[in-house]
């Protein structure tokens, strides 16, 4: 947009960063959907942490979105530990905020609570590891960056990108209310546009409530899904010649009250029949929940991926009680049915499932019970303990303002009409006082610490799966407005010092945490053969827009020794008049695809694709494949490097006959 004519008279000091958070790509499960059988085995995008630093001259705050599916206690405090070791006080508890894109495609294995260490296989250092050292060096980077310069601020209403997939729980809302708003969803995009003092753009910020799960249950490539694609489009608009995930320009689409938002817009249908799903449960007459999936935009997840992030990129450019899950827990989503014979809007609970679970666990107390009515109770994690809490009992609840705007950490997943609560009040409370005119309050979801979703009062009697999985009550969304109003009053007030710092969260021990990933057995090749050779070779000649595949013999050790560090694919291009090779595309380009594929007795394959796009240069190109392969030696794992590449081929605009 254009810049107002009242710039500050002082400028911000802003910094931004970015770093990869990729991780091990085989074998660790996925966080999103909950599905064990959903290990990673490839890569469709890479992932990133992308940091914000700004500092008005009297504080400093820190945001930070990472393609991740939330952010985890256990992830926040180790990164606020990593902080306060090479920072001091400097970046704190009360002005970072960590949110998490809420990608499904993501790795898991970064929590410290049973239930979600028993949904992602444990706690996995290699998963951990890697995003907490990529998230701190992102800050690192823009802490180096800090600079003078300014923010701008604009909003839209992006339409045909999202979809209310609870509808019958929104019209459970007060009707006086619902009538305020033009939709079931959010349309609005809000933008943060930072520039340096010349006017130079150094990053941008943009929300728009949508869930990343564009790529559905059966992808098994990691990936940023639609809001990750739509940062990848702007940062490469941005940062021309450089390879993705380079660059100074710095672009993240972070998440927002997408609590009951899919992108899957054509709505859900059944997949044996094509009928639509029953309205108020979500599953089909033959086969249940199961049968039940949400499609669209596309004819398949990766079109539906490229159609909103490229929808959500192109707005963003153009206008600058104790926790419980309820059985409908178990119902899943149009996004993402469940298993077994559970159903959406359940408010009675299954004598059948209900006895399993008081054998296996015991009953939930009375207490329990009633307090979360009309919930019935599948899992009463506040009160499982063992091994170790299976949810938390302390949550962080987070506010920072940037000028006029004002960003609101949620934890968790809120829906549409629990953002909108949450936004009415906090812009209430900060204009009471004459230090804020027309502030535009943010909703960053998934921010600190995962507690499930917050569904409004009247949702929560539907109760469908955002509702079954309000885990602290109906009354949830009402305490969290009470804690934003008192955050935003002290703002406005100028008291912040004055508010109490509350509990500390705990550190569980790395003894105290469990692993359920099976260890790595050594990589083999078949006879006769090594790593890195290729399986099966390119043809000579090759046209735009045409999709090359072929095969390499791999090491499974990319899941190991530091990987995350390496790229696993290039596409190269010779240059005739130099005879050297430069890289065009690499595993993080859209234009890649890299599949692992796990064998038996420790043989395993690559797949590479190269879809090649239409501005593809004529000339000669290769292809390489880089990894790792794990041997003993000494009763000790070796982990030794080695690539493979295929013979040259030519890329022809056209063919002639």
């Amino acid at each position: 947009p254009t810049p107002t004519p009242e710039v500050p008279a002082i400028p911000y000091l802003i910094g931004v960063g970015r770093a990869d958070i990729t991780g091990p790509v085989g074998d660790v499960p996925f966080m999103g959907y909950a599905n064990l059988d959903q290990t990673a085995g490839g890569i469709h995008m890479r992932l990133y942490s992308r940091a914000f630093i700004v500092d008005d001259g009297s504080k400093r705050v820190l945001f930070v979105s990472a393609d991740i599916g939330m952010v985890s206690q256990r992830l926040r405090l180790e990164v606020l530990r990593g902080l306060q070791a090479k920072y001091g006080d400097l970046y704190r508890q009360d002005n970072v905020v960590l949110s998490g894109t809420h990608t499904h495609s993501g790795l898991g294995g970064y929590f410290q609570y049973t239930l979600f260490m028993i949904t992602s296989k444990g706690y996995i250092k290699s998963s951990i590891q890697i995003i907490v050292q990529g998230i701190v060096k992102s800050i690192e980077r823009a802490h180096e960056n800090l600079r003078p310069g300014r923010i701008f601020i604009n909003k839209g209403e992006l339409e045909e990108s999202n979809l209310n997939r609870s509808p019958h729980s929104y019209m459970n809302n007060p009707e006086e209310e619902r009538k305020r708003y033009n939709g079931n969803t959010d349309k609005q995009v809000v933008v943060l546009k930072f520039t340096d003092m010349d006017g130079d753009g150094i990053g941008m910020i943009s929300w728009f409530a949508v869930h990343p799960v564009s790529m559905n249950s059966s992808n098994h490539m990691v990936s940023g899904d639609n809001l990750g694609y739509a940062s990848y489009l702007f940062e490469q608009d941005k940062n021309i010649g450089s390879l993705p995930g380079r660059g100074p320009f710095v672009a993240t689409f972070a998440s927002s009250n997408l609590g009951d938002v899919s992108p899957n817009t054509r709505g859900p249908h059944c997949l044996n029949t094509g009928e639509s799903c029953d309205y108020l449960n979500s599953s089909c007459p033959i086969g249940g929940t199961k049968m039940c999936v949400a499609f669209g935009p596309g004819n398949n997840m990766f079109e539906s991926t490229r159609i909103i992030g490229e929808n959500i990129f192109k707005k963003s450019k153009a206008k600058t009680c104790k926790p419980a899950l309820g059985h409908s827990f178990a119902g899943g989503t149009i996004d993402g049915g469940g298993a077994l014979n559970f159903t959406q809007g359940a408010v009675e609970g299954d004598p059948f499932w209900d006895g399993i679970r008081d054998a296996i666990l015991g009953p939930p107390s009375n207490e329990t019970q009633d307090c979360h009515r009309p919930k019935p109770i599948l899992f009463s994690t506040g009160e499982m303990n063992w091994p170790l809490p299976w949810h938390p009992v302390i949550v962080d609840v987070q506010l920072i303002t940037i000028g006029s705007v004002a960003i609101v950490a949620i934890p968790g997943e809120v829906t549409t009409m629990s953002g909108r609560r949450i936004r009415e009040a906090v812009k209430k409370e900060l204009e009471s006082s004459h230090a804020f005119a027309n502030t535009e309050v943010v909703i960053a979801g998934l921010c600190n610490i995962y507690t499930h979703y917050i569904t409004t009062y009247e949702e929560y009697q539907i109760q469908r799966y955002e509702a079954a999985s309000t885990i602290y009550g109906p009354h949830t969304l009402s305490a969290y407005i009470q804690s934003y109003r008192g955050l935003a009053r002290a703002i406005a007030e100028g008291t912040e010092a004055e508010l109490p710092k509350g509990p500390e969260p705990p550190f569980f021990t790395d003894s105290q945490l469990f692993s359920l990933l099976p260890l790595n057995p050594v990589d083999k090749t078949p006879d006769n053969s090594s790593f890195g050779e290729v399986l099966e070779q390119v043809d000579p000649v090759y046209t735009v827009v045409s999709i090359h595949v072929f095969h390499f013999i791999i090491g499974r050790g990319i899941g190991g020794c530091n990987t995350h560090k390496l790229t696993f694919v290039t596409v190269e291009k010779l240059h005739n008049s130099t005879q050297t090779w430069s890289v065009v595309h690499t595993d993080a380009s859209w234009e890649t695809r890299f599949h692992w594929i796990k064998g038996t007795s420790g043989l395993s394959n690559a797949t590479v694709e190269w879809h090649i796009p239409q501005s593809a240069q004529s000339g000669f190109y290769r292809i390489r494949h880089f990894g790792h392969y794990k041997e003993f030696r000494n009763l000790k794992p070796v982990f030794t490097a080695y690539e493979g590449v295929s013979d040259v081929f030519k890329v022809n605009k056209r063919i002639y006959y």
